[in-house]
């Protein structure tokens, strides 16, 4: 039998992939603030996670800026942090994420990925079942793959539905662990955890694990997410968010008791081998959260933008999972999806197409992902467009 070329089978896949409309590739785009320009084309950026607009506030970075000394600029840590990357900024903010959320500890890692991937398998092991929501983010799906515990995967957001599991298979195991985001990153719609919180307390051995990558900076008082919205900060085991989107900046954390975090300290593998993040980005990770608690202007601007676009699709009869600023249209085929996206683009809106592996087959849609620096008059020229698409 012929041997094929080394790369052969990788360009029938990429052709597979091209003619179903699912092949990506990487945009080439120029930053300018709140637009983006790509292929000649200036449009408002409804793709990234910068939700409050703080990425491309240049006041901020003035004021950092003018702050920053030649000592305070170390642009890498050069270790892991177990090594010599442990600066005295980690140690400062972890101290503040501590205080803020009223808990014994905090930890920072390199990203959420690194947190999902890391935490999930070194808490559960074999004799830990994890009870993962169905639609929960591909990196806390692949921390379930990378560990040695059982897991099964609930309902959406179906409160009934994890109770039956509780109630069959978290009796044959020494701890359960229930896993779920807070705002889902594909939906925009949001886990009932005061209900997660009831479960929880009810089913002794249990713990809960909140990713709230996509609240933290637009939900709450303070904005330290849905936890703080709903209150039940107190009550979640495992608290994460990341500072890479609403608080434009980079890394997560987890808030936790300090058993837990020395537990993760000495047991999460993309914590222990990774260099550790710069300590000039910690300083201006800092400098944010300190002001990001008092930024209720901006995430009450925010959810009027998301309450309009809503009250809008509403209208039009559109169905709309959504409950926050991340408004997906669902189109359903992929090469549909894609015109669509390219027509927002051709009025300004750089709206991009998410398709299968992202979502399941046959619900590819339009992610928007609304920002609080948006004016009056492109959310109404937005909405103009959505109801011509």
């Amino acid at each position: 039998m012929a041997k094929e070329n080394d790369y052969d089978y990788m360009r029938r896949e990429l052709d597979k992939l091209d003619a179903a409309g699912n092949l990506r590739r990487l945009p080439h785009l120029e930053h300018d603030g709140r637009f983006v320009t790509a292929d000649g084309r200036r449009m408002l950026n409804l793709s990234s996670n910068d939700y409050l607009g703080l990425a491309t506030d240049k006041e901020l970075r003035s004021e950092f800026l003018g702050r920053l000394t030649p000592e305070a600029f170390v642009p890498s840590s050069s270790s892991s942090r177990l090594l010599t990357g442990n600066c005295p900024i980690y140690e400062e903010l972890e101290a503040e994420l501590a205080r803020l959320y009223g808990r014994e500890a905090a930890l920072v890692l390199n990203c959420g990925y690194h947190a999902n991937t890391g935490i999930l398998p070194a808490v559960a092991d074999a004799d830990t079942l994890i009870l993962a929501d169905k639609l929960v983010h591909a990196s806390l799906i692949d921390g379930l793959k990378l560990g040695t515990a059982r897991y099964l995967r609930y309902r959406h957001n179906d409160m009934k539905h994890l109770e039956r599991m509780l109630h069959e298979y978290a009796p044959t195991r020494k701890r359960t662990v229930i896993v779920t985001e807070s705002i889902f990153s594909m939906d925009g719609d949001e886990a009932p955890l005061r209900q997660l919180v009831e479960l929880k307390k009810r089913y002794p051995g249990t713990l809960l694990y909140v990713d709230e990558a996509h609240a933290f900076g637009v939900r709450g008082r303070r904005g330290l997410g849905c936890a703080e919205e709903q209150g039940v900060t107190a009550d979640i085991d495992f608290l994460m968010g990341t500072f890479g989107k609403a608080a434009g900046s980079e890394g997560a954390f987890v808030v936790c008791s300090r058993t837990v975090r020395e537990w993760l300290v000495n047991r999460v593998r993309p914590f222990i081998f990774t260099t550790a993040l710069p300590p000039v980005n910690l300083a201006w990770t800092l400098f944010i959260l300190r002001r990001l608690v008092k930024m209720d202007k901006r995430r009450k601007r925010l959810a009027e933008l998301s309450t309009r676009l809503h009250r809008a699709l509403h209208e039009w009869g559109v169905p709309d999972l959504s409950s926050s600023h991340i408004v997906p249209l669902v189109v359903g085929e992929s090469a549909e999806t894609v015109l669509k996206a390219e027509a927002l683009q051709r009025h300004g809106f750089y709206v991009l197409p998410v398709r299968p592996p992202t979502v399941p087959e046959g619900t590819s849609r339009l992610r928007l992902s609304l920002r609080a620096d948006m004016t009056d008059e492109e959310m109404e020229s937005l909405i103009q467009h959505l109801k011509d698409l």
